[in-house]
């Protein structure tokens, strides 16, 4: 659902109810508790091909892209909030949907990845769908543009489009360095041989 907010006289174009990170981190959850049920119930096969998604979910996008948002947003905000999540928000979206959206999947993540072994795919497929779901988004932020003339976050205004280009050239490069520290964490932590599951 994508609402307009008018604040101040000044147009907002903000998601409301589909923060596609938090839907992430919701749908990951989702497949982590159907693996938890069906190893519960003894459908076993059935398991390992849940575990498999979860797993892909986890390692390409759930832990990689909480982070650099839990991160890159904090860090903006604390130098001009004005510039991530503009102070008229504050009367729109309530202080705990903020942190749910931008704080809580960090450590979330943290404990997933150190609790419990993921098993990562080769680093070319990842890689591949990481920025294949960059890509996505990159494209849906320059669509809200098109369609709204404002952008998402007030940060992307100060930019030419080749600067705007580099910007998101080096958030691709900070996201995949998070993949990659992610990978070396679970690899230190909990180590896991590489083994296919069967999903048929």
């Amino acid at each position: 659902l994508l609402c307009s907010i008018r604040t101040e006289n000044k147009v907002i174009s903000k998601a409301i109810g589909l923060n596609h990170n938090t839907v992430l981190q919701a749908v990951f959850y989702g497949v982590s508790f159907l693996a938890d049920v069906l190893r519960l119930i003894k459908k076993l096969r059935c398991a390992k091909c849940v575990i498999s998604s979860r797993d892909l979910l986890f390692s390409v996008l759930a832990f990689p892209l909480s982070t650099f948002v839990s991160i890159s947003f904090w860090t903006l905000y604390s130098y001009n909030r004005e510039l991530v999540y503009p102070k008229s928000l504050d009367g729109v979206i309530p202080l705990w949907l903020n942190h749910a959206m931008h704080t809580a999947i960090l450590p979330f993540a943290v404990l997933e990845i150190l609790a419990l072994p993921h098993r990562y795919p080769a680093k070319k497929k990842g890689l591949i769908l990481l920025g294949f779901v960059s890509f996505l988004y990159i494209s849906w932020v320059l669509w809200i543009y098109s369609v709204t003339g404002e952008w998402v976050y007030p940060l992307f205004a100060l930019f030419s489009p080749a600067g705007l280009a580099a910007f998101f050239a080096v958030s691709i490069a900070i996201i995949i360095s998070f993949y990659n520290f992610g990978e070396f964490l679970n690899r230190s932590h909990m180590p896991v041989k590489p083994k296919q599951s069967v999903c048929s």
